[in-house]
């Protein structure tokens, strides 16, 4: 009589963090530019394998001195909807050991030297940012951006500033993902993190930037 022997492996729910990391397909990564006129804009999913993204996600959540920032707008004093931190300069947060790590990463394969980070943190699906560009630095010119996500992907919007009639672009940021704004982004394009009716767990965006005043 033959035994029959049954393997059972376990399934991706009950190994990921974020149910969105499904995609993970054993390291491969996809790579797209997205070639727009007048800017740099490329894109690379999981960047960082689902391992490191679980434990960047972690470290960050539980070690970062998180603050609920206020502006103003609309004659209106309102609490930013997420929360951030900022490392690097004389104003800055002093660097640790993970952001370092990761900014070397990125350095690597990006060809750039950032000298800041502001970390971004999206606790659910009401946290958001509006259609914005990002401000210049001291030195008062645009630098590229360099941006890695961690935790659920939420969808980045971005659009012309000028031609507001042309298509925007939605693009996924998954968990492990890095995405490169670089020469013109800032000048001729904005960008928008929307809310969503969907439930979500947490997200955290570290976005690394140059500044010219200082290092």
């Amino acid at each position: 009589m033959k035994t029959l022997i049954y393997l059972v492996f376990p399934t991706f729910e009950n190994m990921n963090l974020f149910g969105d990391t499904e995609l993970f397909d054993c390291g491969r990564k996809n790579f797209k530019d997205f070639r727009l006129p007048q800017a740099d804009l490329r894109l690379w999913e999981q960047f960082f394998h689902k391992e490191e993204s679980d434990y960047y996600y972690s470290v960050f959540k539980t070690s970062t001195p998180w603050q609920q920032r206020i502006r103003k707008m609309y004659d209106r004093i309102l609490p930013d909807p997420r929360l951030t931190a900022y490392y690097g300069g004389v104003d800055g947060l002093a660097w640790t050991k993970p952001l370092l790590i990761i900014k070397d990463r990125v350095e690597q394969v990006c060809g750039m030297r950032f000298n800041r980070v502001l970390l971004n943190y999206y606790r659910d699906n009401n946290d958001s940012v509006a259609w914005h560009s990002d401000t210049l630095p001291q030195d008062g010119v645009h630098h590229p951006i360099a941006s890695v996500s961690f935790g659920e992907t939420r969808i980045f919007k971005v659009r012309n500033k000028l031609n507001k009639s042309a298509s925007r672009i939605d693009i996924a940021l998954t968990h492990g993902s890095f995405l490169l704004m670089g020469d013109g982004m800032q000048d001729h394009y904005e960008h928008h993190v929307p809310k969503t009716a969907r439930k979500l767990n947490g997200r955290i965006n570290l976005t690394f930037r140059t500044s010219g005043r200082d290092t």
